[in-house]
């Protein structure tokens, strides 16, 4: 059965269009229902990112859960990883975060954490989204056991405690001049503090968020304004996290960006050499670039690729017992310490790195050539070209032409009508010429 709300990522859409105050008033109530279990007093915590429909969102949500007896624990602007943390450390039964990733700010998001700081399954989300539809009138609570709403001192503190305990306690970043780019966005902050906390000498962009300008031209998806700044101030490494602090993006000392792919294999080799690894491998995306299973191929760690999304990656590490896993946008999961990806940990994992090996950035990071990869899209207005079987001979023929040098990947997007069309491999012109194969067959389909 699809989903009428939730999408990959909880439920995301532009503010007051698609998340208005009723929907987030619904959320809170079937949401609430399906988490009440057991006499005891149930509680959820709510966190949120720097929008200026934030506010709205949460209010709404407040109101929702309060209406069917659940208290709420506000804890205001907090990275995404922190709310999950925080959900399992207060014993709370639901957390929630407000916000849209790495989208703009028109845009605002509605993410559910269970008990345990996990995102939920599918099978909850369909439980919620059909309260959501339901005349729950009858399910709301008596006047005197409605729920209370309050607001948390000491959030902060509690997520730099956590973030710095993933390090041992002897490391110090005592003469690393970092660049920390907040996007504007939950992390503005406690991430700078921490690293601060770590003893490095910090400079931080992106931390005078106004409501608007949260990932707007800062921030991992626009890291352009990082590598300035880190050329600009000398500094020995760039941290560049999104708007709610899941993924992140690192800028060398030269000021080049540094991709998630790159991160994954410097945290994995180094994993592996302290005997940290769980299993002997990680887990990545299709979307993962070539060079990097060859790299940890090399060094002895196998590479699982699941689809494009972190909730897929989290459920193969769960369900073989892997605890690295991420993706090239930066979303990387470190199951040791997280039930979720955590862009700060994440890049204090390849600090660490860079302090126990003594070497510049553009060193420790550059642990393989990306093999050349081409990605097209092809829009579309109905049906299901992928069927036509004019674009399934196209596909076999451009796989013919890799010959076993490359991959091709074609995929449907999650959120748009849009056909994917990924090529790699070690010669950029034969790569060139088999994505454009299938997208010429695509156009062809898609004008049919």
């Amino acid at each position: 059965m699809s989903r009428k709300y939730f999408g990959t990522d909880g439920i995301r859409g532009r503010a007051n269009s698609l998340i208005t105050p009723e929907l987030a008033l619904k959320v809170g109530q079937a949401a609430g229902l399906v988490f009440q279990r057991g006499e005891h007093r149930h509680r959820v915590v709510i966190g949120k990112d720097t929008r200026l429909s934030g506010y709205m969102i949460e209010t709404a949500l407040i109101a929702g859960f309060t209406s069917v007896g659940m208290d709420v624990l506000q804890l205001g602007p907090m990275p995404t990883p922190a709310v999950a943390m925080l959900t399992k450390s207060m014993r709370a039964d639901l957390g929630v975060m407000i916000s849209a990733s790495h989208n703009l700010f028109d845009d605002n998001g509605i993410k559910l954490f269970g008990p345990s700081g996990f995102k939920l399954s599918d099978d909850v989300e369909m439980q919620i989204e059909q309260l959501m539809d339901e005349n729950i009138d009858k399910k709301l609570a008596q006047s005197a056991s409605l729920g209370r709403a309050r607001r948390i001192d000491g959030v902060h503190d509690r997520y730099i405690e956590f973030a710095k305990r993933t390090l041992p306690r002897t490391l110090s970043l005592d003469g690393m001049r970092v660049v920390v780019d907040c996007a504007n966005g939950a992390a503005y902050k406690v991430v700078p503090e921490a690293l601060w906390e770590l003893g490095a000498e910090v400079v931080a962009i992106g931390v005078e968020p106004d409501g608007f300008n949260i990932n707007k031209d800062c921030g991992s998806t626009s890291p352009a304004a990082l590598s300035a700044k880190v050329r600009e101030m000398r500094g020995d490494i760039g941290i560049a996290l999104d708007g709610d602090a899941d993924r992140v993006l690192i800028v060398d000392e030269r000021g080049h960006v540094v991709d998630g792919d790159q991160l994954l294999a410097v945290i994995a080799a180094s994993w592996k050499d302290d005997g940290r690894l769980a299993r002997p491998g990680i887990v990545a995306t299709v979307m993962s670039n070539l060079g990097l299973e060859r790299y940890l191929k090399d060094q002895g760690i196998g590479l699982v690729r699941t689809p494009v999304g972190d909730r897929y990656v989290l459920e193969q590490m769960q369900a073989h017992g892997y605890n690295v896993g991420g993706e090239p946008s930066g979303h990387i999961i470190l199951s040791d310490f997280t039930t979720t990806g955590d862009g700060f940990v994440a890049a204090l994992q390849v600090m660490s790195v860079v302090q126990k090996l003594g070497k510049p950035v553009s060193e420790v990071c550059h642990r393989f050539e990306p093999l050349p990869q081409i990605l097209k899209n092809v829009r579309y207005r109905k049906g299901k070209p992928l069927d036509n079987p004019a674009v399934k001979s196209a596909i076999t023929d451009a796989e013919k032409r890799l010959n076993g040098c490359g991959r091709l990947l074609v995929r449907s997007s999650g959120t748009e009508p849009v056909i994917r069309v990924m090529g790699e491999g070690d010669n950029r012109d034969i790569v060139e010429e088999a994505v454009d194969l299938v997208v010429s067959a695509l156009d062809h389909a898609a004008a049919a």
